[in-house]
């Protein structure tokens, strides 16, 4: 599934904490930003809400299924910027 058909609600999995933790997301928009609701405390960190990369968004939960996330290259193209600052 692509990143920009992921919709409000879905649960996913995300990276920008290090280690995969679950989410749920919170908007329906497109683009190189999501709205996600975090569950850090899965990995002694907070649960809180806010923008996470949609390059960053590893899995959607599809039909009971888990799906991997395809990006754009737009999406591609920030990730390498990001990787090349060090984040």
């Amino acid at each position: 599934m692509k990143t920009n058909d992921i919709k409000k609600g879905m649960n996913i999995k995300t990276g920008q904490l290090g280690t995969p933790v679950s989410g749920v997301m919170l908007d329906n928009l497109r683009g190189n930003t999501r709205l996600v609701d975090v569950k850090g405390s899965e990995v002694g960190m907070f649960d809180e809400m806010g923008s996470v990369y949609a390059h960053d968004i590893l899995m959607v939960e599809v039909d009971g299924v888990w799906e991997d996330v395809e990006y754009t290259e737009a999406q591609l193209k920030l990730k390498k910027q990001v990787s090349a600052m060090g984040f």
